[in-house]
């Protein structure tokens, strides 16, 4: 294109010598038209290069003033141009305005329900979950699970909380049906163990004893304790369910308000902490939850995939059947893009300013230029015409007047 242009300079340079030549020769007026025109059309062409060259270099390297402007002022103009997108691209009106016409939330639900796009964004989240649980370092998630769960159960007393859980149990009667179940088992040891006991008996009874005596005695003893165990199971209010029922209630008031139970709940709470078994317990539970994750993302069929999957084809036709659900969801995304514009713009602007900055001047000119140079050599090849044009109309008029 600087060819082109150049050529219609030399052409007008050409046709001015050659119409010159003929007027010194005693050419006919008409040449004088043609001479006109070519003279202007060279000085159009010529204060257009000027002004073409002059943004991107010095011409003819002359230290002309106001010359080699993107050069020498890429700094002011990355900051100008920086602020321009700032003022009429980030500006919350701007913002509001482009996404309640664009009607996010209406688009999405008709792509989510469109086949095949469901599957796609279920895929991209298992690739994502993928990379996210692989880059993870095992040791990393470790220690953050320790810091997270450990400490704060070695940091946190057991007492009062477990008395106060335990209170509440026991006053709501929950704990019955666990009671209930021990003193099943209890009966059903008794009744299943007859020889097991009467033998207890036996055996504790003094050597000088007649064995009838002592088969009695047993007899006696397992009837009472079967009778006893029995009652205990049928009888919801029998002495010894109270008495249990009331040792369970001192137990959870004195883990909230004993020091000596407390100090004891501490105790064990310091034992179980630091077992090997407990501290081992969180690098497997990551272990296997990592596996899981990672089966689970990888597995077309599984469940999380499925679920997702499912979630997203069915969020998809609510968004296009519920304008309710769609003015939401476009109220929380105007929301979110408001606070990112209000509170990040100056950093957004700045991925401009500083990436201008960066540039070195002549390879930003360059940059400009072989972006936007073709249309400027347009500048110069009308230039020429015009100037040829305006340069044939004021002759013209000079001749008619004088």
């Amino acid at each position: 294109m600087k060819a082109v242009a150049t050529s219609f300079l030399l052409g007008a340079v050409v046709i001015y010598l050659f119409a010159r030549w003929q007027e010194s020769a005693g050419a006919p007026t008409w040449v004088g038209f043609v001479r006109a025109a070519a003279e202007a059309g060279m000085v159009g062409a010529l204060a257009d290069w000027f002004a073409v060259t002059a943004l991107f270099r010095r011409p003819l390297g002359l230290p002309i003033p106001h010359t080699a402007i993107i050069p020498t002022r890429k700094n002011e103009l990355g900051s100008s141009l920086g602020d321009f997108v700032g003022a009429n691209f980030l500006s919350t009106e701007v913002v509001r305005d482009k996404l309640s016409r664009v009607g996010i939330a209406g688009r999405l639900g008709q792509w989510l329900s469109a086949p095949g796009h469901a599957e796609r964004v279920t895929e991209e989240l298992a690739t994502a979950v993928r990379g996210a649980v692989t880059v993870l370092r095992d040791e990393d998630v470790q220690a953050v699970l320790e810091q997270a769960v450990l400490r704060k159960v070695v940091d946190r007393p057991w007492g009062p909380p477990l008395g106060k859980l335990l209170g509440q149990t026991f006053t709501d009667g929950a704990h019955h049906k666990l009671v209930d179940l021990l003193f099943d088992r209890a009966y059903d040891y008794v009744l299943t163990n007859e020889q097991t006991l009467k033998s207890l008996v036996s055996d504790r009874a003094p050597s000088w004893s007649p064995k009838f005596v002592e088969g009695l005695v047993a007899d006696k003893v397992y009837n009472e304790l079967l009778a006893f165990a029995w009652a205990v199971k049928t009888e919801p209010d029998h002495p010894v369910r109270l008495s249990l029922d009331k040792f369970l209630g001192e137990f959870a008031d004195d883990l909230q308000h004993d020091p000596d139970t407390m100090a004891r709940a501490e105790a064990v709470k310091q034992q179980v902490v630091e077992h090997p078994d407990v501290q081992n317990l969180v690098g497997s539970a990551w272990g296997a939850a990592k596996k899981m994750i990672l089966n689970a993302a990888e597995d077309p069929s599984s469940e999380f995939r499925v679920r997702v999957r499912d979630g997203l084809r069915t969020l998809g036709r609510k968004l296009g059947e519920d304008a309710a659900l769609r003015a939401k969801v476009d109220g929380w995304l105007e929301g979110a893009a408001v606070y990112l514009v209000t509170n990040y713009q100056a950093e957004i602007v700045t991925l401009i300013t500083d990436t201008v900055e960066r540039w070195d001047g002549e390879q930003t000119a360059r940059k400009v230029e072989l972006q936007v140079g073709r249309d400027l050599q347009f500048i110069r090849i009308n230039g020429t015409v015009v100037g040829a044009l305006a340069g044939l109309g004021i002759h013209t008029l000079s001749q008619l007047l004088f």
